[in-house]
């Protein structure tokens, strides 16, 4: 059997990550989603062990000291990391894993799985990010400020990623992606 592949898409919040992995998951029943731990809340209509496996913060402290965690950063406040575990064995059963993560967990990837495939997408400008982060309703204006904040820093970060792709028009960004995870 091939040995699999993990893909990582990072870029700042808001830049529409999320929606882009969502897209490829449904056009290609080959990928497989790692699931990551947070110690944030759950948003409206997230599902625990789907969206995320929503830990307390002494829970994901353990989870570090265990070295359960392929990779971790604190942002916005609170821990994210990737599952080792999980992730491994499906790469070692051959599948292309996607990996969605912010963007200092993604540099340390680097480390770990060298030979990943490490995309960096982009938004068309900081003020069409502030106004998708504005338009999810998820966040309060605080927490909106904080984000482009750590965008601006992100930002500068994305020439060391493989590829960049800037999701302007959705579709010929979903193009991209798949023309990168999926090479003729």
């Amino acid at each position: 059997m091939s040995s699999g592949q993990l893909i990582v898409l990072t870029g700042p919040s808001g830049v529409g990550k999320g929606t882009l992995v969502r897209s490829l998951l449904a056009r290609h029943n080959d990928l497989y989603l790692s699931t990551s731990a947070t110690t944030r809340s759950p948003r409206r209509g997230e599902v625990d062990g789907k969206d995320y496996h929503f830990v307390t913060r002494p829970q994901f402290e353990e989870m570090i000291n265990q070295g359960e965690l392929l990779e971790w950063a604190e942002y916005a406040d609170n821990y994210y990391g990737t599952p080792r575990l999980d992730l491994e064995e499906k790469i070692n059963l051959g599948l292309k894993v996607l990996l969605e993560i912010e963007v200092v967990g993604a540099r340390s990837i680097k480390e770990t799985f060298a030979d990943a495939l490490r995309i960096f997408i982009l938004p068309p400008s900081i003020e069409e990010l502030e106004n998708r982060l504005k338009g999810r309703g998820k966040d309060s204006p605080e927490a909106i400020t904080r984000r482009l904040e750590k965008a601006k820093e992100e930002l500068a970060a994305s020439g060391e990623f493989n590829h960049t792709i800037v999701n302007d028009d959705f579709k010929q960004a979903l193009q991209q992606l798949e023309t990168l995870i999926f090479p003729i």
